[in-house]
C-alpha cells in the first residue's frame, strides 16, 4: 500500500490588503445611471486629480463603458468652461517663488 502525501493547507495571511482581487462597484452602475452628465460638476470632480489630470479606471473603480463616458464628460465640461483645464494655483515655495514674481529688471 502507497504512503498518500498530505498536502498543507494554504491560508490567506492578509485579507482586502493591496494585491486583494475585490474590486469598487462602478458609481454609476450602482446608482443604477445610464450616461454620465456633464453639467454634473461636483461628481466629475470625483474623477479628476488635484492636477486636473482625469484619474484612471483602477483609481475610480468605474467600469469601462462609464470611464470613456466620463472622460468624454470631463472633456466637453472643460470645452464649456463648468471645469478647468489645469490645478488652480497654490502658494509657491522656494525657487519657484523667484520665478512667478514678475519684477524683472529691463
Amino acid at each position: 500500500m502507497a504512503k498518500q502525501r498530505r498536502r498543507p493547507v494554504r491560508r490567506r495571511e492578509r485579507k482586502g490588503g493591496p494585491g486583494s482581487g475585490r474590486r469598487k462597484p462602478c458609481p454609476y452602475c450602482r446608482d443604477k445611471i445610464d450616461q454620465v452628465d456633464y453639467k454634473d460638476v461636483g461628481a466629475l470632480r470625483r474623477f479628476i486629480s488635484e492636477r486636473g489630470k482625469i484619474r484612471s479606471r483602477r483609481i475610480t473603480g468605474a467600469c469601462r463603458r462609464h470611464q470613456s463616458q466620463v472622460a468624454t464628460a470631463v472633456k466637453r465640461a472643460r470645452e464649456l468652461a463648468l471645469l478647468h483645464y489645469v490645478a488652480e494655483p497654490t502658494s509657491t515655495t522656494g525657487r519657484d517663488r523667484d520665478r512667478d514674481r514678475g519684477d524683472r529688471e529691463r
